[in-house]
């Protein structure tokens, strides 16, 4: 048995002291979940994702933003893989999906399912 160590033949369980204690603990500091950013910035930070990668579709999204046909054309991108008539593309990188899911979510709260 290595010196200075417990007998564990009974049992016994050592607890581990906690890394931060709760009150020692700076809340305000933890990292935001992207959910909880406010809706400008989300918004921004997908149309940015969207122009940088997509520029065509991006300006589409510009342009019908707050109209029903927005939410038919999100959705058809997010299930087709995009926007089909004769183009090549199949699928969208993770990041570029996330940011299609996130305009089309926050398309439906601002405007309602249209």
């Amino acid at each position: 048995m290595i010196s200075g160590s417990r007998n564990m033949t009974n049992n016994e369980t050592i607890e581990f002291p906690p890394l931060i204690e709760d009150e020692d603990q700076d809340w305000t500091t933890r990292p935001i979940p992207l959910e909880e950013l406010p809706v400008s910035h989300r918004m921004s930070r997908a149309m940015g994702l969207l122009e940088e990668h997509h520029q065509r579709i991006a300006k589409a999204v510009s342009a019908i933003w707050g109209h029903r046909e927005c939410s038919l054309y999100l959705q058809r991108l997010i299930m087709n893989g995009g926007e089909g008539a004769g183009r090549d593309r199949v699928g969208f990188k993770p990041a570029i999906l996330s940011a299609l899911i996130t305009l089309d979510l926050l398309h439906d709260k601002e405007f309602g399912v249209l």
